[in-house]
């Protein structure tokens, strides 16, 4: 896929356009923080937002299907639109009318597919564990055939999406609110892992392995980035 994305009217920018971007880039960045996500679809003609894990493998966004993947197997060439989201902290401004949140979000559109190809459904389950875990797939046993044929799995193209990003401190510093003496500024916001929990089964002596223990205290969405978006100043806040 190439550096651009194509510009689609369900992924065109129409409100706060700087804070937007169609660069592959940027998604995979996005992407590349997380490892869940929320699945919107049509079900029986009302709508429904799953939440799933994620994991990518090149072009291609893989989805432990679930109950949504029944109703999409029921009505073969539904859109779905699938969101990831990361909160990096409240802004708190001067007033309550520019108040907001900063933030890193993608969404995507396109029709998914039920992977049914058991050599691209045990690559597609790779995905999903290593985006969360990586190093996990190789340290415990992976699926038998009859736990693939028991699990729902969806690929969707990472051809139709769009970035947003908000950033930055409150926007009326410089405003008639600048005189009224109250504090503001952003409260940053960052979910870290804890040190492991041991199953109460689990015998004695068995320690976490490295890629476990060593993520202890570590951001679990990685940290907000410093630089801004390729396209637009990645500032103000909004949808």
């Amino acid at each position: 896929m190439g550096q651009e994305l194509e510009v689609t009217e369900r992924t065109r920018l129409r409100r706060l356009r700087e804070n937007g971007s169609h660069r592959r880039s940027d998604l995979d960045a996005v992407l590349g923080a997380g490892f869940l996500c929320h699945l919107g679809v049509v079900v029986d003609g009302a709508p429904m937002v799953v939440p799933t894990v994620y994991g990518v493998d090149g072009d291609r966004l893989y989805l432990h299907g679930s109950v949504a993947s029944r109703s999409l197997v029921q009505a073969p060439g539904a859109v779905v639109c699938v969101s990831v989201t990361h909160v990096d902290g409240l802004v708190l401004a001067r007033s309550v009318f520019e108040h907001g949140v900063n933030y890193r979000s993608a969404m995507i559109y396109g029709v998914p597919r039920l992977v049914t190809d058991p050599a691209e459904k045990l690559s597609g389950l790779r995905a999903l564990t290593e985006q969360s875990t990586p190093g996990q797939w190789a340290y415990v046993r992976q699926p038998s055939r009859k736990e693939l044929a028991a699990t729902a799995l969806l690929a969707l193209d990472l051809a139709e999406a769009s970035v947003k990003v908000a950033s930055g401190p409150p926007d009326d510093g410089a405003g008639p609110d600048a005189e009224l003496g109250v504090w503001a500024g952003v409260l940053p916001m960052v979910t870290r892992f804890g040190a492991p929990v041991a199953d109460p089964l689990l015998p004695a002596g068995i320690e976490p392995p490295a890629h476990i223990a060593e993520r202890a205290g570590t951001a679990v969405f990685g940290e907000a980035p410093a630089e801004e978006l390729s396209e637009g100043q990645g500032e103000g806040r909004g949808e």
